[in-house]
């Protein structure tokens, strides 16, 4: 391997959210704060779809589809008017602030740590191994798998706030000290089966991006990827990744909208879903996900890269 080929791979976190950690947790927060204000609706409804559990289409029945859509949406609120339907969309809000900002730092801030880290130390052997581009793709996709398992320490926030928009009666009348304190570990329900759905997922979504900028010429020599570069690598990198994770995503929905009283496991779940939905029913919410997965992607990973990179100079100063 020249010398060339070790400054490319060594260089290969400039394809990525990097930087002083500093300017990572600012950038990646204000980064999922953004995100959290304009994409909560859209993911209440994805999670609403995939908590119910009756078929939604009728294909003989149009006007039967849409009285099952609002009332699968809009809960309590599928009577009222335009102003409490939306507003019913943002359930969960404290939870989902806590949840996504957290999330984002962690996993924009963090794979690239980690992609640091195994570049250094394996970034050789994949490079004569699977070549240069195919192991610089590796090596992100790997790291981002390795992030996405340790995601499921931020599980408790995610069921709750998947609690408040699906089952808020669950919620009602009880503080988060109190259920933290009676739940307990109770709240990492379905963890296995969020390491399962996340392994994957953020391996298809790094190494999709990864992959897409490698196509483009990202990477070589330092060089940056553009606005228009990075929005293109993360609209294919996120549509591998809710592809991949779609059905153990519905499955670990239907785990966390149990009863905290009368909880199920994963395949007692799966079973009965494939009995009664079949195959389909374990993609059911894709459609609202994919709609918004390129705006909502491209939007938080431009938003993380552009303002790290700019805390970066700033805190240079």
């Amino acid at each position: 391997m020249n010398n060339k080929d070790s400054q490319s791979i060594l260089s290969t976190s400039a394809m990525h959210v990097s930087g002083k950690s500093e300017a990572r947790i600012i950038g990646s927060a204000v980064a999922g704060i953004s995100e959290l204000a304009l994409f909560h609706p859209v993911d209440t409804i994805a999670k609403r779809l995939m908590s119910t559990e009756t078929q939604l289409i009728n294909l003989s029945s149009p006007a039967q589809t849409r009285m099952n859509l609002n009332n699968a949406i809009f809960r309590s609120c599928a009577t009222e008017g335009f102003r409490q339907k939306c507003m019913s969309l943002f359930p969960g809000i404290g939870f989902g602030a806590a949840y996504k900002i957290l999330q984002r730092v962690y996993k924009f801030g963090g794979q690239p740590v980690v992609l640091d880290v195994m570049t250094k130390s394996f970034g050789k052997d994949f490079d004569e191994k699977f070549g240069h581009k195919t192991g610089r793709t590796l090596l992100s996709a790997a790291s981002g798998s390795l992030i996405g398992i340790g995601e499921i320490v931020l599980l408790p926030l995610d069921a709750l706030k998947v609690k408040a928009q699906t089952a808020p009666e669950q919620l009602r009348g009880r503080g988060v000290v109190e259920i933290f304190r009676k739940e307990g570990f109770g709240l990492y329900r379905g963890a296995g089966l969020t390491a399962m759905r996340n392994a994957p997922g953020s391996f298809a979504l790094f190494g999709g991006a990864t992959a897409a900028k490698t196509w483009m010429g990202v990477g070589e020599d330092g060089v940056r990827a553009t606005w228009t570069q990075d929005a293109i690598a993360s609209c294919i990198g996120a549509t591998a990744s809710i592809t991949v994770a779609q059905p153990l995503d519905v499955v670990k929905t239907r785990i966390q909208n149990r009863p905290f009283e009368n909880p199920e496991g994963g395949v007692t779940i799966f079973r009965r879903l494939i009995q009664n939905e079949g195959v389909g029913g374990l993609f059911k919410g894709l459609t609202p996900k994919l709609l918004v997965v390129g705006p909502k992607l491209i939007f938080s990973f431009t938003v993380a890269q552009h303002l790290i990179g700019y805390f970066e100079h700033v805190l240079k100063k």
